[in-house]
């Protein structure tokens, strides 16, 4: 196997006999197969709705800390061979196999860009699509750069389809946020308790929000409380999943501490996406995966029936059997300041840089991970000026989302919209105050990036704000592994993108509010 599409790759370089996420050498040889099948499609067949949805939903599967289970995968690359359009005789179609069949350093690294990308903007139009909101457009160009990197592009046709995988990006998520808005309603700055309370739990973990709705109607009844984890976290800001009573609050922190923290919930857990970690005994019998996420042997929900919901009534069950979470701290946090509730205020926020109290907004989005030099984040957050707005997104903030940093005539110093595919509010938000300032660049605003990155959907989103013309991101703790040096030059050249200076949180905190 070789691997190295997440920020904690071995060595910084590439996993070569097991993922450090956790997945074997079949399930990783797996995965490049499938992406190979996907691209015989995307170079045989017409991408129209049928097939558009078929890859986005295959590509989610081979997302970090997504599908481990050969059986699943094999599944699927069953049914992309069944899909392969009638070329003559299919088996010559010459698509290389594995990221190393690449030879050229430049050429691969621009490759992997696109269909990390691509499986960014795959994740999130799944999302949407689970909601009933599609666009031809975006299974258009999925299919499109597909088939492009299968073949024999020149470097400049790969940077031109980068930056319009950033475009697709920004499409792909403001229709996720249309969707998510529409069926949820507008997010609301909320409060949410991170203690526990008496009654059995069930605990949910992942990005989609559909299946929590879902549970949260089934288990109404039940004498369960429902808890968020991780990513799930912003669904407290919804108003139609708000309002049940029995959603509870939120469990621990970001995904990579699910070893330590569903161990202690007790009761039944249910992963709805990536990021899932090689299961523990002490909850496994517990866990429960549904939709692109799976493990073998994990009991597993089954998909949606047309018109229906899918069905928690095992889980609800089990739920019951158990003992209360184990209370791992007290206090609460805050979410919900999606571009909506920050724009209501956008007058107080003006008036406050105009005074002078805000001197400048840092735009701290993203992943959380493993790698201890992740503290870097909670550093640079203690340490940044009181006259300085944090603007997050993902799990990234639970870095620094627990700190008391204050706030400023009001406004937290620490702005939570929500799951990182709201990347996207932090973006409209940024261009409005452009437009209000009456700026022409949005680079002219007092704002910074220092953008934390783990998987594929980070990179849409880091695609995405290049696309919009955002230049200066400090990107960390590491840069990507798949970057090569000659492609990390055209990144420096053209977007000023640089490398976080982790060992060194002061001297990023410094030139960040000199607007370095």
């Amino acid at each position: 196997m070789f691997c190295f599409q997440c920020q904690e790759t071995s060595g910084g370089q590439g996993c070569s006999r097991v993922g450090v996420c956790g997945k074997t050498a079949e399930v990783a040889d797996l995965q490049d197969l499938l992406i190979a099948e996907l691209k015989k499609i995307a170079l045989t067949r017409p991408v129209d709705r049928e097939i558009g949805r078929f890859l986005v939903k295959a590509l989610f599967a081979t997302i970090t800390n997504a599908d481990f289970d050969p059986v699943s995968l094999e599944a699927k690359i069953a049914e992309a061979r069944s899909l392969v359009g009638d070329c003559g005789d299919a088996a010559r179609i010459d698509v290389p196999l594995g990221v190393l069949a690449e030879e050229n350093e430049d050429v691969r690294s621009l490759k992997e860009l696109i269909t990390y990308g691509v499986k960014g903007v795959a994740a999130y139009a799944e999302h949407a699509a689970v909601l009933g909101f599609e666009d031809d457009d975006i299974y258009a160009f999925v299919g499109k750069a597909l088939a492009t990197v299968a073949g024999e592009p020149s470097v400049d046709e790969l940077i031109a389809l980068a930056l319009e995988c950033g475009s697709v990006a920004v499409k792909t998520t403001a229709l996720l946020d249309q969707a998510n808005t529409s069926t949820f309603g507008t997010p609301q700055g909320t409060t949410v308790d991170v203690g526990v309370g008496t009654r059995p739990g069930i605990l949910v973990s992942g990005h989609d929000l559909l299946d929590l709705k879902e549970l949260l109607e089934q288990s109404a009844d039940a004498g369960v409380d429902v808890y968020t984890h991780s990513e799930t976290l912003p669904a407290h800001g919804y108003p139609e999943l708000k309002k049940f009573p029995h959603l509870r609050g939120n469990y621990g922190g970001a995904w990579h501490a699910q070893g330590k923290e569903f161990g202690p919930f007790n009761g039944p857990i249910v992963l709805t996406t990536n990021c899932l970690t090689p299961p523990r005994d002490e909850y496994r019998d517990r866990l429960f995966t549904t939709g692109p996420v799976a493990w073998p042997g994990v009991k597993r929900i089954g998909e949606r029936p047309q018109g229906g919901q899918k069905d928690f009534s095992e889980v609800i069950a089990l739920a019951k059997t158990c003992a209360p979470p184990t209370e791992l701290e007290t206090g609460t946090v805050a979410t919900g300041f999606a571009r909506d509730q920050i724009l209501a205020v956008a007058d107080k926020v003006v008036e406050a840089v105009k005074a002078g109290k805000i001197k400048r907004f840092v735009v701290m989005a993203g992943c959380d991970g493993r790698a201890p030099s992740r503290k870097y984040f909670t550093e640079v957050a203690q340490k940044l000026p009181q006259d300085c707005v944090i603007l997050t997104a993902g799990c990234a903030k639970y870095r620094y989302n627990k700190l008391n940093l204050g706030d400023i005539d009001g406004i937290p110093r620490v702005l939570d919209a929500g799951q990182c595919n709201d990347s996207y509010s932090l973006a409209v938000v940024a261009l409005k105050l452009k437009e209000v300032f009456g700026l022409a660049d949005v680079n002219d605003l007092p704002l910074s990036f220092d953008i934390a990155w783990y998987e594929q959907k980070a990179v849409a989103v880091l695609l995405a704000l290049l696309s919009l013309g955002f230049k200066g991101i400090r990107l960390g703790p590491t840069l990507p592994a798949f970057v090569s040096p000659g492609v990390l030059k055209v990144l420096v050249e053209n977007f000023d993108v640089k490398p976080t200076t982790t060992a060194d949180p002061d001297a990023d905190v410094a030139a960040i509010v000199a607007g370095k």
